[in-house]
């Protein structure tokens, strides 16, 4: 069984919702942890619980931008495992308003941080894909039979986003192919949970539309798009999970997609977000808005033979963690 206990782990983009929870996860386990993050997205409240800081920030929090190499270097020194998280991503206006920054940006900061990992001598590299990177043809009407982790090719993604992703687990595969590094590579759908982004400007759609409830009627309940495009939630709780799992036994395994085999609409999703304010919302629909790929699902049965996982979370449970969470830190709720 693999020792956790003072295990040096970096984990990139570790002021974010998965990467926080993955670092609290870790500090309970006995690993010493350290964060690089450039607080994009991220936030170091979120690395703090009960007013008592998981990590030590003076020594353990490096707040830089890994598009630059050296910063790369300077962060793996030391380190036995990396978790490679960060990545430039955002609500779906975001990510189509900015597809060649936002691609640039992802694949040379990907490459960046396993060239660094590699040349200093890091045992093991967790990478994080995404179901975006999955064919946008194959997504593009309802209840497609659930993925396989092979359906990702031929490649076609809908948005420079998934190809950036879809690029990196590329990349991770040929520096094992060639012994340079263990990898594990994890392919995630929509997460959600506690530690999300919520403004306006980055938002995904779970905390776009609980923050919407939370500040109705000073701002208008409205979905993006028709609202039938469907999503698999997975809460971060049970991402973290496989993120564990993945360096105790899921190593060199090739991709592993982590979400559940069934979707929801997001017409269903701001339903049941209402019903937990207790408000009396009205809900908009603009169909002038993108809403992204139909529908996509996931067979992860890969998952649970390799890394003992499955979706533990119902997505009303989950968004009752959630919406408290929200709830918590938006000062007109």
């Amino acid at each position: 069984m693999f020792q956790w206990q003072d295990e040096k782990v970096l984990v990139t983009g570790g002021a974010g919702q998965i990467g926080a929870n993955l670092v609290r996860r870790l500090n309970g386990l006995g690993a010493d942890v350290t964060v690089a993050d450039n607080l994009w997205r991220g936030k170091r409240s979120n690395l703090i619980v009960d007013g008592s800081p998981l990590i030590d920030f003076d020594t353990r929090f490096h707040e830089l931008d890994l598009i630059d190499y050296q910063n790369c270097l300077r962060v793996v020194q030391g380190q036995s495992t990396v978790y490679h998280l960060a990545d430039v991503v955002a609500g779906i206006n975001y990510v189509f308003g900015n597809q060649l920054s936002l691609f640039a940006t992802n694949v040379v900061m990907n490459s960046n941080i396993l060239r660094a990992a590699i040349a200093a001598g890091v045992k093991r590299y967790v990478y994080v894909g995404t179901a975006c990177s999955y064919p946008a043809e194959k997504q593009s009407q309802l209840n497609p039979p659930p993925f396989k982790e092979e359906d990702a090719y031929p490649a076609s993604p809908e948005s420079s986003y998934g190809w950036s992703k879809l690029m990196g687990e590329y990349e991770c595969q040929l520096a094992q192919r060639e012994n340079l590094i263990d990898v594990g590579v994890l392919r995630f759908h929509n997460v959600y949970g506690p530690c999300c982004e919520m403004s306006p400007e980055k938002s995904q759609v779970i905390p776009a539309l609980i923050r919407k409830a939370c500040n109705y009627p000073n701002e208008p309940f409205v979905v993006w798009g028709s609202g039938r495009q469907r999503r698999a939630f997975v809460f971060v709780e049970d991402v973290v999970d496989a993120l564990v799992s993945v360096v105790e036994r899921g190593m060199n395994q090739g991709v592993i997609q982590i979400g559940p085999d069934r979707s929801e609409s997001i017409a269903d999703v701001a339903a049941t977000i209402v019903a937990l304010t207790k408000k009396n919302i009205v809900i908009e629909f603009d169909t002038s808005k993108p809403e992204g790929d139909t529908d996509r699902t996931a067979d992860w049965s890969k998952a649970k033979r390799i890394l003992d996982w499955s979706p533990r979370t119902d997505i009303r449970s989950g968004l009752t963690i959630t919406m408290q969470w929200c709830r918590d830190r938006i000062p007109t709720a």
